[in-house]
């Protein structure tokens, strides 16, 4: 008898993303879809002002992580295709793998992610739910300027980090790589290009978010 695929409804979307909420924002990722890129990679020695900035470094990259799983769980709530629906939703977990290196990573620096999380995700959630009622070209072109942002952030992090903390560079480089696949799939799949004033302001929020992570 061949198998069935199960069709969600609604309300079953908003219990699996309400789960989802929770895990990310209580910091709760120990199951990835890939190993820590990190891997056997040895511990640095650093300076104890060293290690409080690499991991003010991680730190803002978590509640990235955190705003790009938010953002696309929104959308997969409200995307019209199927198709594009299941391209949000692989994302996301992609995005897990990125939640569950950056809070290890945080603890190897003894140190903690930042305490504006649930405000980052509830507002980085309900503009991709926007997006997705916007319509599916919209939602995409969110997608892809977020990830180009996310890049442009990666790549200047690479070059802040402690040159001898490889742990974190191997990391982030992994993170670059996948953000970068991203953006690419949403531009392919038929993302619009946002307005300019919308890519200023998102990059402008992003500059709150990146100044407070780094601090708490």
């Amino acid at each position: 008898m061949p198998s069935r695929s199960r069709h969600f409804s609604l309300f079953d979307r908003i219990i699996n993303h309400a789960d989802g909420a929770l895990r990310t924002i209580a910091g709760t990722h120990t199951e990835t879809l890939r190993d820590n890129p990190a891997g056997n990679e040895p511990e640095a020695t650093l300076s104890t002002e060293e290690q409080t900035h690499a991991a003010a470094l991680m730190r803002v990259n978590h509640t990235g992580e955190v705003c790009a799983q938010a953002l696309y769980q929104g959308q997969a709530l409200t995307a019209r295709l199927p198709r594009v629906r299941k391209s949000m939703n692989v994302a996301a977990k992609e995005e897990e793998d990125h939640l569950a290196w950056c809070e290890e990573r945080l603890k190897e620096l003894d140190s903690h992610t930042s305490i504006f999380n649930p405000i980052w995700y509830t507002m980085s959630f309900g503009i991709g739910a926007i997006a997705g009622i916007a319509g599916d070209k919209w939602s995409l072109g969110f997608v892809e300027e977020t990830e180009i942002q996310v890049c442009a952030h990666l790549n200047e992090h690479l070059e802040k980090l402690p040159p001898q903390d490889t742990r974190s560079q191997k990391i982030l480089s992994q993170m670059h790589d996948d953000e970068a696949k991203h953006a690419l799939m949403a531009r392919r799949a038929g993302a619009a290009s946002l307005p300019k004033a919308i890519k200023k302001l998102m990059a402008s929020v992003s500059k709150v978010m990146t100044a407070s992570a780094y601090k708490l």
